[in-house]
């Protein structure tokens, strides 16, 4: 993973088929999961927040990846099977993200913090996040 001293940024697609943009508040963060179960595209990568649980995929297509963004085949074998994305920017369709590197502990715990902040429309049973990760 000694890709990962440099930032990476990826695109997030898919989210009006979820919750729209309503959960990507600029600097709140989330966790991906690699889904090569997936019929339709074996890199896909899962955006979830853990109350509420899928908001998007990593964007894998010339259509929907944000130009200077990395699509989900770019950077499946740059990440591990789970990893932390947190929003940077976004428009009114689109979303950019990070990878987050910090200790996996740490992510967790604000992850789980940030939860508390959530539209109650949004909130579902609450779950453990580093469980979840660790998995």
């Amino acid at each position: 993973m000694d890709e990962l001293k440099n930032p990476l940024y990826f695109s997030i697609s898919g989210v009006k088929n979820y919750f729209g943009m309503d959960p990507f508040i600029i600097g709140s963060l989330f966790y991906c999961e690699k889904e090569p179960s997936n019929k339709y595209d074996v890199e896909a990568i899962q955006a979830i927040l853990p109350i509420i649980g899928i908001v998007g995929y990593v964007a894998n297509s010339y259509y929907t990846v944000v130009q200077g963004t990395y699509s989900a085949g770019r950077l499946y074998d740059k990440v591990p099977q789970r990893f932390f994305g947190r929003v940077m920017f976004h428009t009114d369709k689109q979303v950019i993200c990070r990878v987050e590197t910090d200790h996996p502990d740490l992510l967790a715990m604000e992850l789980t913090s940030q939860m508390v902040h959530l539209p109650e429309f949004m909130k579902m049973p609450q779950l453990d996040v580093l469980s979840i990760i660790k998995k």
